[in-house]
């Protein structure tokens, strides 16, 4: 459940991009000028590229790898682009050198913009050519999931799920459960968004670490996060929901619905979501597409929080971004989501579902987190932050007490 969990683009200039690649003058050790020999690396990462695309098992050979088993791992997958961007070529040593590049890739049908990954190269010159010999994630670089195995694709009328070391239909189950959770959020949110969703099913609760480049044991129990971009915009990505298989397996149909439905709330309103954003609204409110029009009670919905009530701990103001921490106290990660819950709840109750929707559109249009909530508070709701904490709880008091 990460709104968080943004990944962070690396768009440069080519002004930049020169002033990165290694070696403007001098020679490397296969006789060649660096800078033609980053011309060189370049080009043969651009056949590479090439034969991706066209799934040219012989063109991707020639580039370096004797046997072509990304082809055959990618072969389900709809790649609308592929590409590498040079970023730095370190000194040669011997026939050998290494090289970091952008990887650039985009889902057919699923992507506005290219998602963005660094790549550590492996190089070796022979013949007077440069062969890719390894292509790996970059030290602090995400996995990408062919890398775990052979891709397996299933197309849903609004969702691309892609899952490895799941039989197809495992991952047509989780097609229908993202097809009803689109409409879902378009009847909460409104129908400017891509209305598309990309759902990533690893082999384990190890393999979605390992796409997110994080410890698993952060996620234990956590059955979905989003990745996207921080700030988002209208030429974002999409995001990717990606699942624990572990956790999501164990859930019933609801259970399984309010997870992916709450996931796709991430997915719409990633392009007015920003640094802005505090997570109690960002996660409150994707919760509250989750439960909309399920019936649960806030008993039912927000065990964690009806017990701090009755305990007579009730917190006294919404959550801080760090109490969304996966890794620690599950409880107090519970009431956080359940106090974001509740705020989002009580606006939609008192004000409306479209003033909730302007008021989360109001905060994320804020240059900074001061004052944004503040600001969108007075603007759209006619109330101060100190009045709108003290009605939430006396809110949360008389549905959970």
């Amino acid at each position: 459940m990460a709104g968080r969990r943004r990944a962070m683009s690396r768009a440069g200039s080519f002004a930049v991009l020169g002033a990165l690649l290694v070696g403007v003058s001098g020679c490397g050790a296969d006789g060649t000028r660096a800078d033609g020999r980053s011309a060189a690396v370049q080009r043969v990462l651009d056949r590479r590229a090439d034969a991706v695309l066209t799934k040219d098992a012989s063109a991707y050979r020639a580039t370096g790898d004797a046997e072509p088993t990304l082809l055959s791992d990618l072969a389900e997958v709809p790649l609308a682009s592929w590409a590498y961007r040079l970023t730095r070529v370190g000194p040669t040593r011997g026939e050998r050198a290494t090289a970091t590049a952008e990887l650039r890739y985009r889902f057919r049908g699923y992507d506005r913009a290219p998602v963005v990954t660094e790549r550590t190269l492996t190089l070796r010159h022979r013949s007077g050519h440069w062969y890719v010999t390894a292509d790996r994630p970059a030290q602090k670089s995400a996995e990408q999931l062919w890398e775990q195995g052979r891709v397996t694709a299933v197309k849903g009328e609004h969702s691309l799920v892609l899952g490895v070391g799941r039989e197809r239909s495992t991952l047509r189950a989780y097609a229908d459960d993202a097809d009803d959770a689109v409409p879902a959020v378009v009847d909460a949110w409104g129908a400017d968004w891509a209305r598309r969703v990309v759902v990533i099913v690893p082999k384990s609760l190890d393999g979605m670490g390992e796409l997110l480049g994080a410890p698993a044991s952060g996620y234990q129990g956590i059955a979905a996060v989003t990745t996207g971009e921080a700030g988002g915009s209208r030429s974002a990505p999409a995001d990717r929901v990606i699942v624990n298989p572990d956790a999501y397996s164990v859930l019933g149909a609801f259970g399984k619905q309010v997870v992916l439905t709450h996931e796709t709330a991430h997915v719409a309103t990633r392009a007015v979501t920003s640094a802005a954003t505090p997570l109690w609204l960002s996660e409150g409110y994707a919760d509250w597409a989750g439960y909309r029009g399920s019936g649960r009670t806030p008993a039912q919905a927000a065990p964690e929080l009806q017990r701090a009530v009755r305990s007579g701990s009730a917190p006294g103001s919404l959550p801080d971004d760090a109490d969304f921490g996966f890794s620690g106290d599950s409880g107090k990660l519970a009431r956080a989501y359940e106090s974001g819950w509740m705020a989002c709840r009580m606006i939609a109750g008192t004000w409306g579902e479209a003033k909730l929707n302007a008021f989360y559109k109001a905060v994320g249009g804020h240059r900074q987190r001061a004052g944004a909530v503040d600001g969108a508070l007075r603007g759209v709701l006619g109330i101060d932050e100190q009045e709108f904490l003290a009605r939430w709880r006396a809110y949360v008091g008389d549905e959970l007490g």
